[in-house]
């Protein structure tokens, strides 16, 4: 390749995206204690990215609602403004919240069940009303959630003046004692006959006697559980994934991937099951579960042991074996005490387009072409300054930490946490360098590092010579920075349509936008 298809090479490289803080809802006070009920503990956009779902160890669900794209949405002025850039951000705004679960006992097995969210899956929205799947470590429940409209009887319209006249009017024509009925069913005193004497109607009627009208003064939101999805898991649900054909949806946990109808909530079916018949064979468990975007019958998963299966359903009822199997080999001689830890893969997520399939494990993120299973088409390292401490992480447990990760909706970057409240953005692009640090908190670019500008490389060495200028420093990342395990961002979602990534550091939620 000559400098001038470098040079073109380079020019049609997406540019680095500038990041800016957008908004924060639940921010902490200094030196304010987190209560562990509050720690958010998933996030998910629905399709259309107008509302976004969060949900917490306390087993609470929040729902946030998109506002910018109401303001112009309707009018023609609005529609004609949309001709030219808005130079603005995404904005949500609190719309609602409910309890989704509760904590509870089995007695059974005499084991504490908590109420903590593990996942929040959008369903397919009809006529305004906005469904959800969230599940904690056994139960799924199918919500509905719409808006109710408060009704009141608004006041007669009653001229004053002849309001006194109409009420004793009123009165007077609802006796409390018992009246005798004669035959032909006419009264005997004079009761009724002497009202209407009294009373004078005119012609057309009494203009200022109006019938009470229903209004509608304000709404409100109603969270309803329509369906509880119970009793299929004798391990905890680490997943749950919507099928694109809108009337099923998977659960898996660490042996056992299941097939439910979102209609019937008494029985699903196995289609996954990797437990052995002696449990001192085991040797891997599913961390992950995810089904295609666009193939309602193609689902991958992931396994402990760093190995990611798709499958097909048409194959059999039961999925025995996998139509590809999607590993990367480690280097002989490379093997340690850690190696299988840190290859354990704690979540995956398909494109948009279904073509690839992005994992994270304890290192890094790898991209996967589904057409391609001799290795990841690319990998990016996230903080591996961290592997001369990864005695210190065993120690302290923060190695088996389950960090999320997720792909911008037009496929060309990626995103994952780390600790610090660190999260980083990589551009996917073959000889992108794009490798963005960024902290949670309302100046994200303050720990931000300028790689120098080199030439067009492999993606996955040019990260690793950026992070790694910090791991001689014993406690510090490679921003310079010293780095705290007990502030980790595990959980972000990114919009489906734009550049905007939601994230969670401990109770606060985080928006920013490029």
């Amino acid at each position: 390749m000559n400098g001038g298809d470098v040079a073109a090479a380079s020019a049609s490289l997406p540019l680095p995206l500038e990041w800016k803080f957008s908004q924060v809802f639940g921010e902490r006070a200094a030196g304010e204690e987190v209560q562990e009920v509050d720690i958010i503990s998933a996030i998910e956009f629905d399709k259309t990215g107008d509302h976004l779902a969060t949900g917490d160890r306390g087993g609470r669900v929040v729902l946030f609602e998109r506002t910018d794209t109401k303001e112009h949405g309707g009018n023609r002025r609005g529609l004609e403004r949309t001709d030219y850039a808005v130079s603005q951000h995404p904005e949500f705004h609190y719309k609602t919240e409910f309890q989704s679960h509760e904590p509870e006992f089995d007695y059974l097995k005499s084991l504490e069940i908590e109420e903590k969210i593990n996942k929040i899956r959008w369903c397919q929205a009809a006529n305004g009303v906005l469904f959800l799947l969230s599940t904690n470590d056994k139960t799924i429940k199918f919500w509905k959630v719409q808006e109710k409209k408060v009704k009141k009887i608004s006041e007669m319209n009653v001229e004053p003046s002849k309001s006194a006249g109409n009420g004793s009017i009123a009165s007077s024509s609802v006796s409390s004692s018992p009246k005798q009925n004669l035959a032909n069913g006419g009264c005997p005193d004079r009761s009724y006959n002497s009202l209407i004497n009294d009373a004078s109607f005119p012609p057309g009627g009494i203009p200022s006697l109006k019938l009470p009208v229903v209004t509608s003064f304000e709404t409100s939101l109603v969270a309803k559980c329509r369906r509880l999805y119970a009793h299929a898991h004798d391990y905890h649900i680490n997943s749950i994934s919507n099928n694109s054909d809108g009337e099923t949806f998977i659960s898996a946990d660490d042996l056992r991937i299941n097939l439910w109808n979102l209609e019937i909530s008494n029985q699903s079916f196995n289609i996954v099951d990797v437990k052995p018949a002696n449990m001192e064979d085991l040797t891997e468990v599913i961390t992950s579960a995810e089904f295609h975007p666009t193939h309602c019958n193609m689902l991958a998963y992931s396994s402990s042991k760093g190995s990611i299966r798709l499958v097909d359903l048409r194959q059999s009822a039961l999925v025995d074996s996998h139509s590809k199997l999607f590993e990367e080999l480690e280097p002989p001689g490379s093997r340690s005490f850690f190696t299988e830890i840190i290859a354990s893969i704690s979540d995956i997520k398909f494109a948009k387009d279904g073509r690839y399939l992005l994992s994270r494990d304890y290192m890094t993120l790898k991209l996967w072409d589904i057409n391609m299973d001799s290795g990841p088409v690319a990998t990016f390292q996230v903080h591996e300054y961290l592997r001369p401490k990864l005695c210190d992480l065993y120690e302290n447990d923060s190695i088996f930490d389950k960090f999320e990760c997720c792909l911008s909706g037009d496929g060309l970057r990626v995103a994952t946490g780390s600790y610090s409240n660190l999260f980083r953005v990589f551009g996917r692009a073959a000889g992108s360098t794009e490798a963005t640090t960024l902290e949670a908190s309302k100046n994200p670019m303050r720990r931000q590092v300028q790689a120098p500008p080199r030439p067009s490389r492999s993606l996955s060495s040019s990260i690793t010579r950026v992070v790694r200028k910090g791991a001689e420093s014993p406690g510090v990342d490679a921003n310079g920075n010293s780095f705290d395990f007990t502030t980790k961002l595990l959980h972000m979602a990114w919009h489906p349509t734009e550049n905007s990534i939601a994230c969670a550091a401990a109770n606060s939620l985080y928006m920013y936008y490029a």
